[in-house]
């Protein structure tokens, strides 16, 4: 039975009232008009301060600081892929082997410790997001809807369709392939087969930015996804029923674009709760089992967050990066200096956080206090959230480079 809970119910009414950070204006994004194959382009300014695939930007970046480096990020090796083009691909780790996807097909398996690639392959069209694997299975997808799948060997295994252009990574594993549509639909393949095992979809919004909300597994019972309207959802693994449905923020204003309030990113589930943000909403967390919202706080997020024991992180929309208290939402800290530079969606790893920039620079902050610890050029655009391999931190650009660090 569908549960459906309420943050401001389940919210202490004195953590809602004194815990706000001044919501961010919104700024440019991509739109997507339900009902329509139009894309609109909503100048609003610029999410993150900078422009979308070559746009002008609203802000200059802020210029970088000096300070003392205290900490050594040693690069260990590097690899390649297909350029980005106009989507943004993240890797994916499995145990030691690192997943990567260029948008003309090239698909590639990595040896997390040398950057050996293990296995290529190649979709026989262009693709729009991947990839997803359990490292037996390994998944692409287009804007066309085509779902890709190839086996262990890199070699192709069977192919099916969402319905709609995809432009979220599928979620592979538990005998499933979870593919993400733009129009909201959930379908959940047989891994092995790429037969349909069940369907879910939401009510589409009137308008929705056109980017990809992340899944993520709770254990083998449960899928979670962000949808348009400020909704977390999850999904039983098995049949698609909806076992809870919670709202995270709620849409407002008065026109359609100010009650654009989609979840961003991917849901991030640690220990008992399992956190997220959306877009001029909020950033919270909710009980992983029922649903029952935790916490939340005012906060306006183009890429999501990622969680610790200890800590929330996040990036608003100008690009100033915040830690919550992640028992509690209190903040802890927010730094300002990386302002308008276009962040990637940041990774909690260890002592740091760590983000990159559309300049190429990846940043190393400080987990307890937000100083910067360390920073690395790279040479193309960040716009993808690092990941952790192993015992190697991997990071794709947009130019289809992938690099792997061992911080010290």
């Amino acid at each position: 039975m569908m549960i459906l809970n309420d943050f401001r119910r389940s919210m202490p009414q004195t953590m809602a009232m004194s815990q706000s950070v001044p919501s961010d204006s919104p700024r440019r994004g991509i739109f997507k008009r339900a009902g329509s194959a139009v894309l609109m382009l909503a100048v609003l300014g610029t999410l993150g301060g900078c422009g979308l695939f070559g746009s002008k930007p609203a802000h200059e970046p802020t210029p970088l600081t000096t300070f003392k480096q205290a900490l050594n990020v040693k690069q260990i090796w590097t690899a390649s892929v297909g350029k980005s083009g106009a989507y943004s691909f993240a890797p994916v780790s499995v145990g030691n082997a690192v997943f990567a996807a260029g948008a003309n097909g090239s698909i590639v398996r990595v040896d997390a410790d040398t950057g050996a690639t293990t296995w290529s392959a190649k979709a026989d069209m262009n693709i729009t997001a991947g990839p997803g694997s359990d490292g037996e299975t390994t998944v692409v997808a287009t804007h066309k809807g085509d779902v890709i799948a190839f086996d262990h060997d890199g070699k192709p295994s069977w192919k099916a369709n969402a319905g709609s252009e995809v432009l979220t990574a599928p979620l592979v594993g538990r005998g499933l392939v979870v593919v993400r549509a733009i129009n909201n639909r959930v379908t959940a393949f047989d891994a092995g087969t790429g037969s349909v095992r069940w369907s879910y979809s939401q009510p589409t919004s009137t308008l929705t930015l056109r980017t990809g909300s992340g899944m993520t597994f709770v254990g083998d019972r449960a899928v979670v996804s962000g949808f348009p309207g400020g909704k977390l959802v999850a999904l039983d693994a098995t049949t698609g029923n909806p076992l809870w449905v919670t709202p995270l923020s709620y849409p407002k204003g008065v026109t359609e674009v100010e009650r654009v309030n989609d979840v961003t990113g991917t849901p991030v589930v640690f220990g008992r709760q399992v956190c997220g943000a959306t877009f001029q909403g909020r950033v919270g967390c909710a009980d992983v089992q029922t649903g029952n919202g935790l916490w939340a706080r005012e906060f306006s997020s183009p890429n999501g967050v990622t969680q610790d024991e200890r800590v929330v992180a996040a990036v608003n929309t100008d690009g100033a990066v915040y830690a919550f208290n992640a028992a509690d939402g209190s903040t802890l800290w927010h730094n300002d200096k990386l302002k308008y530079r276009d962040l990637s969606a940041p990774l909690a790893l260890g002592r740091v956080v760590v983000v990159g920039d559309k300049q190429g620079y990846l940043h190393f902050l400080s987990r307890d206090n937000g100083e910067l610890l360390a920073r690395v050029k790279l040479s193309g655009a960040i716009s993808a959230q690092p990941v952790l391999a192993g015992q190697t931190l991997v990071v794709q650009t947009r130019d289809g480079n992938i690099y792997g660090f061992r911080p010290e």
